[in-house]
């Protein structure tokens, strides 16, 4: 279903001028084609959406448009690793993980295969497409089928790294990425390792642990609230599953109060996975998870959301300040 790509269509140049952190991610795919990988790429008819377009321009016999078919795409993904390639696919997250999550747990996890799922445009980030678009669930789905590992990177630059660190990555991935225009965190680079948080400070009165699209603006709250005296601290958790413990416990022994931030639902995401490991060590931290309650989210341009939600800087500043009393 492969056809000529119209770089002088209005897709293309909204790709390239309105979300410049999904370059990364065909930028990356490139090098490693390059690089000597047997990389291959899929989508859905969204190759405009996510950037993989660029892919489709440099390696057109390495992409396929399997069009509206993201169950098969799957399916198909997991008959190219059987053969020695590395499959990376994507679509919208709420399709991927909802729709396609009989085919990623028999076909793809249980048969332990090591296909790159992306799920993009994640949380409430597709806005006025409404709540049927919008993924709130997908973590918890995907943290629970076993043998798959689960990934939010922050920014485009930790998005490469976490590809490039895949190709040495037995199992299946999930990977959870918003839409492109998030803000980069990362501006000099980062080191990526699967299951290891990065602390960007300590602090005795809480500590945030954010995850995806959530890390920059926990990142502005942190440092207003330091500048105004908290002893607040930030833990970048780009990987749910399998999470850091050792983080997790550690932020919990030196704070009174763990913060999770999640542009998900409470139940079952990041939250829940902290949740777990803090109960289980009997840590006497009070944990507060911030996301969205368990209802389904409003339609609003993706802004208006995350002010609703208080999941932007100002509500996750306000947030820790309550908790703190």
């Amino acid at each position: 279903m492969n056809g000529p790509i119209d770089t002088n269509s209005w897709q293309y140049r909204q790709i390239n001028a309105r979300a410049p952190g999904l370059s990364y991610l065909a930028n990356a795919l490139i090098d490693l084609v390059e690089e000597g990988y047997p990389v291959m790429v899929g989508t859905a008819d969204l190759q405009y959406s996510n950037g993989l377009v660029r892919f489709a321009q440099r390696f057109p016999e390495r992409f396929t448009q399997f069009g509206i078919s993201e169950q098969n795409m799957v399916s198909a993904a997991a008959g190219m690793a059987s053969t020695g390639a590395m499959p990376f696919v994507a679509t919208f997250a709420s399709f991927l993980a909802l729709l396609c999550c009989e085919q990623i747990r028999t076909d793809v996890a249980y048969s332990a295969l090591p296909v790159r799922l992306i799920g993009h445009h994640a949380g409430i980030s597709l806005g006025f497409y409404g709540t049927s678009h919008h993924a709130t669930e997908d973590l918890a789905i995907m943290r629970s089928i076993a043998d798959l590992t689960v990934v939010a990177p922050a920014d485009g630059p930790q998005l490469a790294a976490a590809v490039r660190a895949s190709v040495n990555h037995a199992q299946p991935i999930y990977f959870r990425i918003g839409r492109g225009q998030e803000p980069v965190v990362y501006e000099d680079g980062v080191h990526f390792e699967f299951g290891k948080a990065i602390v960007h400070g300590e602090g005795s009165d809480l500590t945030i642990i954010a995850c995806g699209s959530m890390v920059h603006p926990s990142q502005e709250a942190y440092r207003a609230l330091r500048a105004a005296g908290k002893s607040v601290g930030l833990i970048d958790m780009h990987t749910i599953k399998p999470l850091d413990t050792k983080a997790v416990l550690s932020a919990a022994a030196h704070s009174r109060f763990v913060l999770t931030i999640e542009e998900h639902n409470i139940l079952g995401g990041l939250g829940g996975a902290v949740a777990e490991i803090l109960a289980e060590a009997g840590s006497p931290a009070r944990l507060i998870r911030h996301g969205i309650r368990d209802e389904y989210s409003l339609i609003a341009p993706p802004t208006h959301l995350y002010k609703h939600y208080r999941l932007d800087a100002a509500g996750i500043e306000a947030t820790v300040l309550e908790a703190l009393g």
